[in-house]
């Protein structure tokens, strides 16, 4: 054989030695040959022989389908194999998934090293959000807050600092969670709160929750609770009726136990007292307006201002003998009461109605039948059912000199 003909065969060898193999999943180069009727480009895959095709579908966020030309180099992904001739075949390219491949890997590192990363919710899904992290991520509504969220659509368009939680690329599988980054929020504000929060401290803090019990407010790095009992002097049916979540409030704090992770608040104390000046405001003998908030056996409480209540004793409604108040009164009436006796110390408002109304005129066989009733007993249960000290007055206070006055008024008439 010729010395030409030998070296003529140690290229051709040297030729086909050069020449890649191409597999799924490789980062090849690839130079632009032509753009097709389908939208998709013609590269030719560098050091290989072969070519292959990028759908427009598959360019990359920042590349531009009508702006790519001949010549132009790529970036690309193997995808897949087109056809079944290993050695005729063409290959499925892309620039987007290779985009995306390395948005993995960045991903991946940020987890090993326990970093967090910020993203943007593109839209509330049944079960969570879908969050856009370069890659699709998810978060679960178990993971959204450190409390229940009825309303997943008021993150939309959100940015919001997440912990990856799971990254799993071959699966596109990315879960996220933003309650870690507010519980690890919580827990550093948390120590700062025990070195600062004492017992009778005036702080302000945000409505978190409302119960039928009463209030959480953060206080930041934990909530306390105000009860129902502290949130107004004034009888507050529910919580909801004064307040909303969201709201700022000035709180009085009433105990602390960080070991039970327990903070009791007061809403009211907060607040002027509204049995101060009483005596000013409500002097024996002055007539107000009020409203009827309690039917009880013994009489019906009134209230005369905000946190103010006084008792009308059933003896007291009406000059005629009635069963139950409830046979005249309703809750929620408007009704003029005159003052009988203040107790500001003790917080007791001695109120009436028939004082403000003439005593109607009766026959003798009336009166007598009048004076054989006991008008003015009460039974066990009554004062078993008394309020306490806080509402204003006990059935004792009302039975004593007023009532036995007015009785011996009833007789000399």
């Amino acid at each position: 054989m010729s010395e030409n003909a030998n070296n003529d065969k140690n290229d051709l060898l040297n030729a086909l030695n050069s020449v890649s193999e191409v597999n799924v999943g490789d980062v090849v180069t690839g130079e632009v040959l032509a753009k097709d009727d389908e939208q998709q480009l013609i590269v030719g895959i560098d050091d290989t022989g072969v070519e292959g095709v990028v759908p427009q579908r598959e360019l990359s966020s920042s590349q531009n389908f009508d702006d790519i030309k001949q010549g132009d180099k790529l970036q690309l992904v193997v995808t897949s194999r087109i056809g079944s001739d290993k050695e005729g075949g063409s290959f499925l390219l892309s620039s987007r998934r290779l985009e995306a491949r390395k948005v993995w890997d960045e991903l991946a590192e940020k987890s090993k090293n326990g970093e967090t990363i910020t993203a943007k919710v593109s839209q509330a899904v049944k079960g969570g959000l879908v969050v856009d992290a370069g890659v699709r991520g998810f978060i679960p509504a178990s993971m959204i807050s450190d409390h229940y969220v009825e309303d997943l659509n008021q993150f939309k368009n959100q940015e919001l600092e997440l912990k990856i939680i799971e990254i799993d690329p071959v699966a596109n599988r990315l879960i996220l969670s933003h309650k870690a980054i507010l519980q690890a929020q919580k827990a550093e504000e948390r120590e700062k709160l025990m070195d600062t929060l004492h017992e009778g401290d005036i702080v302000e803090g945000k409505v978190a929750r409302l119960t039928n019990f009463g209030a959480f407010v953060d206080l930041g790095g934990m909530d306390g609770l105000v009860h129902v009992s502290q949130i107004a002097y004034e009888r507050v049916e529910k919580p909801s009726d004064v307040l909303k979540v969201g709201q700022e409030v000035k709180v009085k704090v009433l105990s602390v136990d960080f070991d039970r992770n327990r903070i009791s608040l007061s809403i009211k104390q907060t607040l002027p007292e509204p049995w101060d000046g009483i005596e000013e405001k409500a002097p024996a003998g002055s007539v107000l307006e009020g409203t009827v908030k309690r039917l009880v056996d013994f009489g019906a409480f009134v209230e005369v201002f905000p946190g103010v209540e006084g008792l009308v004793h059933i003896s007291q409604i009406a000059h005629e003998h009635i069963a139950t108040p409830g046979d005249v009164l309703k809750v929620g009436e408007k009704i003029k009461v005159k003052v009988l006796d203040v107790d500001p110390d003790r917080k007791r408002l001695a109120l009436s109605i028939k004082a403000l109304t003439d005593k109607p005129k009766e026959s003798s066989s009336s009166s007598k039948s009048s004076n054989r009733r006991p008008s003015t007993n009460v039974d066990n249960n009554s004062r078993n059912n008394a309020p306490d000290e806080e509402t204003g007055f006990t059935f004792g206070d009302i039975i004593g000199n007023e009532l036995k006055k007015n009785s011996d008024d009833d007789n000399n008439n």
